[in-house]
């Protein structure tokens, strides 16, 4: 009994750090181990040739690692920029680039990494028992942009999957897509009187033109809403109307089956 979830982007989105193989994180000693010119000896001889028990994310293409999260003024500069595109301003190789990076932010640099294929991203869309998800927190542009960029996906999941994979490339139809996206989902995960527009259940409810929902947001331009989307109710209260935020904010920590058991007084006990 096998499932999945996945977003519909050829790029993932995690920390700088993922280049750097786990052994030289463990403990806390990442530091350490950076500032030591022995163990950034030891760590550039994994990367030049990985074990191949850990993912190694930039050994194969650095220019497929792009950083985006830096907070520091002196690092702004190579926001968006390919780490070899950085490492060339630095006049430095990528390994050294990341290393000197990453001691800088203190490990705090998000990053994309353009590690998967579009032909993948389409099977996957397809089969059965993958859901879609955003594996991403929710954004406003209107304080976002004071984060800095981010995955994409936090603004277009839904609306790109809607828009370019079911209107546009007709790869899945509408019915399928909506059924990945809401009841299946609330049905694995044990999700009581959710995803399903059935009478008692509670009032999630979108309403979208599907003729022109899409997604805007990009790699480059990230804080983006999305478009065709006119209407939404959350737990029966409307959060938007026309297009527009209503201001009310009606959402809840939603319990699965484990918090629910968790909650059971256990025998002997009640």
């Amino acid at each position: 009994d096998i499932t999945a979830d996945m977003y519909p982007y050829a790029a993932s989105g995690t920390g700088l750090a993922a280049v750097i193989p786990p052994w030289a994180q463990a403990d806390d000693k990442l530091f350490d181990n950076l500032r030591d010119p022995a163990m950034r000896a030891r760590i550039r001889q994994e990367l030049e040739r990985p074990a191949g028990d850990w993912e190694a994310m930039g050994s194969r293409d650095p220019h497929s690692v792009m950083p985006i999260g830096f907070q520091k003024t002196e690092n702004k500069q190579y926001t968006g920029k390919r780490i070899t595109e950085i490492a060339a301003l630095r006049n430095q190789d990528w390994i050294e680039a990341v290393f000197d990076l990453l001691l800088s932010e203190e490990d705090d640099i998000g990053t994309i990494y353009f590690s998967m294929s579009e032909e993948n991203v389409r099977r996957q869309f397809t089969l059965p028992w993958i859901k879609i998800s955003t594996d991403a927190g929710g954004y406003d542009p209107a304080w976002g942009e004071a984060y800095g960029p981010v995955h994409p996906r936090s603004y277009g999941t839904y609306p790109r999957g809607l828009g370019k994979y079911v209107r546009d490339e007709k790869i899945l139809t509408l019915e399928d897509a909506i059924h990945k996206m809401t009841w299946s989902v609330a049905a694995r995960l044990g999700l009581r009187e959710r995803g399903l527009l059935h009478a008692g259940h509670f009032a999630d409810v979108v309403i979208f033109d599907p003729a022109t929902i899409g997604d805007r947001a990009t790699f480059e331009e990230s804080h983006q809403l999305s478009v065709g989307v006119r209407d939404v109710w959350i737990n029966g209260e409307r959060v938007l109307a026309g297009g527009s935020h209503t201001g009310a904010r009606p959402g809840r920590i939603v319990d699965g089956p484990g918090r629910r058991l968790a909650a059971q007084p256990r025998p002997g006990t009640a």
